[in-house]
């Protein structure tokens, strides 16, 4: 069953990752509406263009640790700030390559990350957070 009207964010520096994760939404008819971004600058600076414009917002961000101008702490460190002002809530799951566990711990210090989620994600981990959406 395609969510129409789910949107999903990719925030990841690398292009391969970001190809691979939308075909695989595609192809499992997870969603159609994905939007990425290289950087966590560029996706905060989205995010608080359209805090108060909630169909512009992603339901769901997939946010990479180690990117280049503004790694994944960081754009959560900021959005921190902004959450109260965002107009929806947004599910934020926290992606890596490495399972580093002073990563992991730092991750738990944000609210509002959902999980901790190691690269790659196979279709299976995918689905299973796309479904959690629709409780």
């Amino acid at each position: 069953m395609m969510l129409q009207n789910q949107s999903i964010c990719i925030i990841d520096d690398d292009e391969v990752y970001k190809f691979f994760m939308q075909r695989i939404l595609k192809i499992k008819k997870l969603t159609e509406n994905i939007i990425t971004f290289p950087d966590g600058e560029e996706a905060y600076n989205f995010i608080n263009e359209n805090k108060q414009n909630p169909e512009k917002l992603p339901d769901l961000i997939f946010l990479d640790i180690n990117m280049p101008i503004m790694n994944g702490f960081q754009f959560m460190e900021e959005y921190t700030k902004l959450a109260p002002q965002i107009a929806k809530k947004i599910i934020i799951y926290m992606v890596t390559s490495s399972i580093d566990p002073v990563d992991l711990e730092r991750s738990k210090n944000f609210k509002e990350i959902s999980d901790f989620v190691t690269k790659p994600i196979t279709a299976e981990v995918l689905q299973k957070i796309v479904d959690s959406l629709k409780v």
